[in-house]
């Protein structure tokens, strides 16, 4: 018996996949914090890391669904990965000096 998937089967395994990335992605600095004093991260960082993963993640999944192209799907999603390293870069390191990293 073999079974049919549905649209909706795959969106719930992409999800799935989604938030099971974002938890192995948090799950690097809390092992980390286990074994050196260099890697500090509050609640707070996590929180906000988590945000950021997730309005990322699915914004991409949102993209994968509506663009028509695979070229318009891939540069969109880039673009998306940019913007989410910038993002983290400022919040690490102030890199760009805005109050937005409290410098």
């Amino acid at each position: 018996m073999e079974t049919m998937t549905t649209p909706k089967t795959k969106t719930k395994q992409r999800l799935m996949i989604t938030f099971a990335i974002i938890a192995f992605i948090l799950a690097i600095p809390l092992v980390a914090m286990q074994f050196t004093k260099e890697v500090d991260w509050k609640l707070f960082d996590f929180i906000i890391m988590g945000t950021l993963l997730t309005i990322t993640g699915l914004a991409i999944e949102l993209v994968t669904r509506n663009a028509k192209t695979t070229a318009w799907k891939i540069g969109i999603s880039v673009a998306l990965i940019i913007l989410l390293l910038l993002t983290w870069i400022e919040l690490a390191v102030g890199i760009f000096g805005t109050p937005f990293a409290g410098s």
